[in-house]
């Protein structure tokens, strides 16, 4: 029994660590998300400013070739 006592203690020492391991990367991974949401949401920004500012100046050079 003492040697079960033991046996169980160690693996749930070990099973601890993994535990503590695996919230730190899912953390890590949250963050990274967040991070990569964020430049998604610049680059949509960007892309949208480009597109109507090519409208605007096709719209007047259009209208200069009449």
């Amino acid at each position: 029994e003492q040697a079960n006592g033991i046996r169980i203690s160690y693996h749930e020492k070990v099973c601890a660590e993994r535990m503590k391991t695996l919230f730190k990367a899912i953390d890590e991974m949250k963050k990274d998300i967040k991070e990569l949401k964020t430049n998604m949401d610049r680059g949509k920004g960007a892309a949208a400013i480009l597109i109507l500012i090519g409208g605007l100046i096709g719209s007047i050079l259009y209208y200069f070739q009449k």
